[in-house]
């Protein structure tokens, strides 16, 4: 991929990409971040990115392992804090929290990512099998239990108007 493809390869793909990743983590400025990181990534491998998957599902992959990795040190800073015993200090969710990010946040992160996607990123249950590396029945099995997910969370919003946790 020469300089004006990957240019343009970027132009045409990093707002679907950050949109995807946002969903995939609930957190837009780290799909931000893990998108830009994901770019600069592919950037130096720009050659090769025509094989496998294709450049969107490069960047996507790598991005979401970014996001992960990112998310497994927080846990662990927050872990040692805790254990140092200072008190943890954080506010709660503001009014603006919408109930399908609520209900996306409390799924497990496998299933939010499964959902987002085939849902966001329109793939088909063998790409996400793919990118994920897991069975083409594991996709299918997540996205059911997504399904099934959401509609409970959004259906029990709607007749109490509340979230199951209040």
């Amino acid at each position: 991929m020469t300089e004006e493809e990957f240019a343009e390869f970027y132009a045409r793909s990093v707002h679907r990409l950050t949109g995807q990743l946002y969903v995939m983590t609930g957190d837009f400025h780290e799909a931000q971040d893990v998108v830009q990181e994901a770019f600069i990534r592919a950037w130096g491998r720009r050659r090769q990115l025509q094989r496998d998957l294709g450049p969107e599902a490069w960047v996507r992959i790598v991005a979401w392992r970014l996001a992960i990795s990112r998310w497994r040190r927080v846990v662990r800073g927050q872990r040692a804090w805790q254990r140092r015993g200072d008190p943890v200090s954080g506010e709660g969710p503001g009014p603006g929290l919408v109930d399908l990010e609520r209900a996306l946040r409390r799924m497990p992160l496998r299933q939010r990512q499964c959902a987002a996607l085939f849902y966001v990123c329109d793939l088909p249950v063998e790409q996400i099998a793919a990118e994920t590396r897991l069975a083409t029945g594991t996709v299918k099995t997540h996205l059911s239990r997504a399904r099934a997910k959401l509609a409970r969370e959004l259906d029990h919003h709607a007749y109490t108007g509340e979230s199951r946790d209040a």
